[in-house]
């Protein structure tokens, strides 16, 4: 069967170009200014509509197995699908957790059944997430996408040491969540002014840059190819930049709430609760400059949804958490590229080719790649309703926004999903 994408404004060379594309057998085979509709079996008209790659999230929590009341494998990449993403990784902090090749295939046999976008999962660094003994890293390594105890970090350095030694022998990423037990102190927000005034415990910076400190000096002597989680403070973004600069061999993605909110958006209720906390406006500023600089990589939505229950407790009560996955392009495209403070290439590309040049992935719209493509009417205005989530989850602190860039189609393997 062939497909044609007639009049689309084509993501190529970071700009949308006019363009026709031709899909057969799950591959792009003909891109032409224009190609006759009768050459194809399915005609899809999407004149003067924004053609990108598919969308790529290396941080999604899918809750499956273990937490199917939260999120399943179905929903969440039905929610991935409606944001744009065709290609999840899915965070390991599951019951069992991928620590070892049978706890593995649970998780595998549901993504066999029921994924309608890609999947690769993450093993754990450590045995059970506990930070101390090493997961089954050289049987899993054929099969997951990378190393993580999402959720909790790595407290001690000598396991981190060891990880990483592990993970350079078998080429693969380290992927970490930084954050240093000791500095939390019971906090559950940002350690700033919002805290202080509402009597809220609060999250230092330094909990999470201190260990990513750490851990730059720990890829510098091992070698490891290391990946950092989430980063919120202009601390992480100047060690990361500085070890860039040495030649240490890490990478790092930040989230759309930091990019877009600071603990000055903050409000009483769960939906501004998440891990790490939304921080201050010169952190946001750093993150912005960071991506634009490339001493950020990408952006990973951190969907991480939760039921209604756990998130209507308050910021204080409610678990740490929010979905991502059906407002990230929308969300930055209309506050970061509307706004002109940051251009869409670098939105697109830590979106799409960034990731997958890290993680060893296929990513762009060229002849001979695979079709994964995603379609967005750019000028279309709507209003952020969490009621029409696909996802479990509902709790976003975008919840009302007026936001631009509707998703149409997206495409796996050129078959609309």
């Amino acid at each position: 069967m062939r497909v044609i994408l007639s009049g689309g404004n084509i993501y190529r060379d970071g700009a949308l170009q006019r363009l026709d594309i031709a899909i057969e057998k799950g591959r792009i085979i003909l891109i032409s200014p224009q190609i006759d509709p009768s050459e194809g079996d399915v005609f899809l008209d999407v004149d003067g509509l924004a053609v990108f790659p598919g969308f790529i999230d290396v941080h999604t929590h899918l809750r499956e197995p273990g937490f199917f009341y939260k999120e399943s494998i179905k929903t969440g990449t039905a929610a991935a699908a409606k944001g744009g993403f065709t290609t999840v990784f899915s965070m390991p902090n599951l019951n069992p957790c991928p620590d070892t090749l049978s706890h593995l295939k649970e998780q595998t046999d549901i993504i066999d059944r029921d994924a309608i976008v890609r999947v690769f999962p993450y093993g754990t660094i450590t045995k059970g997430e506990k930070g101390e003994d090493l997961s089954d890293m050289e049987d899993l390594a054929p099969f997951v996408c990378a190393f993580s105890d999402d959720g909790r970090g790595v407290q001690k350095g000598d396991v981190m040491e060891r990880a990483m030694q592990k993970a350079a022998a078998l080429g693969k990423v380290i992927v970490a969540h930084c954050e240093d037990n000791d500095l939390l102190r019971g906090g559950y927000i940002h350690d700033g002014a919002y805290a202080r005034s509402h009597g809220h415990k609060g999250i230092c910076s330094e909990s999470e840059w201190g260990q990513i400190a750490r851990d730059v000096l720990l890829a510098e002597k091992t070698g490891c190819a290391y990946h950092v989680c989430h980063v919120s403070t202009k601390e992480s973004v100047e060690v990361i930049r500085q070890a860039k600069k040495r030649g240490v061999n890490v990478t790092c993605e930040t989230a759309p709430h930091y990019l877009t909110l600071t603990e000055d958006d903050l409000k009483e209720d769960g939906r501004f609760k998440m891990n790490p906390p939304l921080r201050e406006k010169a952190d946001q500023e750093s993150l912005i400059e960071g991506l634009k600089d490339g001493t950020i990589d990408m952006i990973a939505t951190d969907h991480a949804p939760h039921s209604f229950e756990e998130k209507n407790k308050g910021l204080a009560g409610s678990a740490m958490g929010i979905v991502g996955l059906e407002t990230a392009f929308p969300v930055l495209y209309t506050k970061l590229v509307k706004t002109k403070k940051m251009p869409l290439s670098t939105l697109v590309d830590a979106l799409t080719k960034n990731p997958a040049k890290r993680f060893g992935l296929d990513s762009g719209i060229e002849v001979g790649a695979v079709a994964d493509l995603t379609v967005f009417d750019l000028n279309k205005e709507y209003e952020i309703d969490p009621s029409g989530f696909l996802s479990k989850g509902k709790s976003t602190p975008f919840a009302g926004w007026k936001v631009f860039a509707k998703n149409i189609y997206t495409l796996k393997d050129g078959r609309i999903v």
